[in-house]
């Protein structure tokens, strides 16, 4: 592979951090990454294996003299039992194409990430993904029902069963959200669920931010519990009609998407709760959509967000804190506060149904000190998150960007419990060296010149 090819291996949507890798393997069968993991615990050789690289944490960052297993031809679905309602697909199977697959029989696989018409299972795995209508389903942990990994060793293990129910110890639920720390899943079985009878989705536009934010508690006080509840302010409303044009209000402080889901006359029966909600909310202006072409492009709105923010700036960090549901608008004024004292324009654009931040803090990376600043608005952001009793994470993961926030949110005593359990899986430290935990390491290659797998006539570097 020529030195060029490796660029884009480099980083994954966190571009901030970036390490060109020893080089980049491209199986094409679960054997073949079986022996490549194998190899690199022999010779000692840290491997990250990597999706569509839409992470956004730096979790799929090479190190210095690590290698990149790229899983993208793992594209299988092997089985799809429709009576028991799972299939078994391999890691590099795009999200959606698993709801394409089944669609025709009713069915559906309900994490949606923005990224799922390209974000590949084994990294919904690795970072416990959600997406849109998590308030109502669940992140990716709540629909693994069974994983086929490979362990830093190469030895493979078989976690979980095809059964909702399990006698064992929740394996599953340890590796889900583990960020490759306990190696790499070769095959997901994974839930699927009816598609919903019916929609209905509705816009409420709002003068302030914190008026929105302070909407979705009395939508959840009210015992409603929709399928999605998203919020977009002004600056994300902006870049999204410029370049998706979906409709939305350009005046709006401001906006709430709502989407209830299910049989017809339950609908239509939480509709007239959720009308009778909003209006006592004072928004002002609330649009119902008529059919299901005015559904997508609302939603087309909402997923665009984030790739739509670059017509405003030409970089942008987002955070993904969490906190508590009904201290939502409270969060939010923080967070515009803090944007005026750094005079740093952050949109915002969240899964407001748990809490779930997403704060784009925009800068030009051409501007020095730029960057670095932008880092401290989202450390002060990651900061109100905590003492507001939330999480320094929803979905994006840990990774690289947020290892220094750990601490902040763990004790001594839990991160040495993480640790333990890490070093017991992988005591080497090969599987994702460098993430989510904070690890002091040395390139071995550095120091002797020669990498261990040129020493041993692996590889030959150009």
């Amino acid at each position: 592979m020529q030195p060029a090819a490796l660029v884009p291996y480099e980083c994954d949507a966190l571009l901030a951090f970036r390490e060109r890798p020893l080089c980049v393997v491209l199986p094409e069968s679960q054997e073949e990454v079986v022996q490549v993991v194998r190899l690199c615990h022999h010779f000692g050789v840290p491997f990250v294996a990597r999706g569509s690289g839409t992470g956004l944490s730096g979790g799929s960052t090479p190190v210095p003299g690590g290698i990149v297993i790229a899983m993208n031809r793992l594209n299988r679905i092997l089985k799809v039992d429709v009576e028991q309602r799972f299939a078994v697909v391999e890691a590099g199977v795009v999200n959606l194409d698993i709801t394409r697959t089944v669609a025709s029989r009713n069915l559906l696989f309900a994490p949606d990430p923005s990224s799922q018409p390209v974000c590949t299972i084994g990294g919904n795995v690795a970072f416990n993904s959600g997406g849109a209508h998590c308030l109502k389903y669940g992140m990716t942990s709540n629909h693994v029902l069974a994983l086929k990994v490979v362990l830093p060793d190469g030895e493979l293990a078989f976690l979980g069963s095809e059964s909702l129910e399990s006698v064992d110890a929740d394996y599953v639920g340890m590796f889900v959200g583990s960020e490759g720390l306990f190696g790499i899943a070769l095959e997901v079985t994974v839930r699927l669920l009816p598609r919903p009878e019916t929609y209905r989705t509705v816009l409420a536009a709002y003068r302030s931010l914190q008026a929105a934010g302070d909407a979705v508690s009395q939508v959840i006080a009210a015992g409603i519990l929709p399928g999605a509840l998203e919020i977009m302010d002004h600056l994300s409303i902006q870049a999204v009609e410029a370049a998706v044009h979906p409709g939305y209000p350009t005046d709006a402080a401001a906006l709430l998407i709502v989407e209830l889901e299910g049989e017809q006359h339950q609908v239509e029966a939480e509709w007239r709760r959720l009308e009778s909600v909003l209006k006592a909310s004072q928004p002002y202006l609330l649009k119902a959509a008529q059919n299901e072409e005015e559904r997508l492009k609302i939603w087309k709105g909402r997923k665009s967000a984030f790739s739509a923010a670059g017509r405003l700036y030409p970089d942008y960090i987002v955070q993904d804190g969490v906190v508590p549901r009904s201290r939502l608008g409270e969060a939010l004024a923080e967070i515009e506060r803090l944007s005026q004292k750094w005079g740093i324009k952050v949109a915002n654009v969240f899964h407001a149904g748990d809490g779930n931040l997403h704060p784009l803090i925009m800068f030009d990376g051409n501007q020095p000190g730029s960057y670095e600043r932008a880092e401290e608005l989202a450390s002060e952001i990651i900061d109100v998150c905590i003492r507001l009793g939330g999480s320094i994470t929803g979905e994006h993961g840990v990774g690289m960007e947020k290892r220094r926030f750990m601490p902040r949110q763990f004790g001594p005593a839990e991160i040495a419990c993480m640790n333990a359990t890490r070093d017991a899986v992988d005591p080497k430290r090969l599987a994702n060296r460098g993430k989510r935990l904070s690890e002091e390491f040395t390139s071995a290659h550095t120091l002797v010149g020669a990498h261990p797998l040129e020493r041993a006539g692996v590889i030959a570097r150009e």
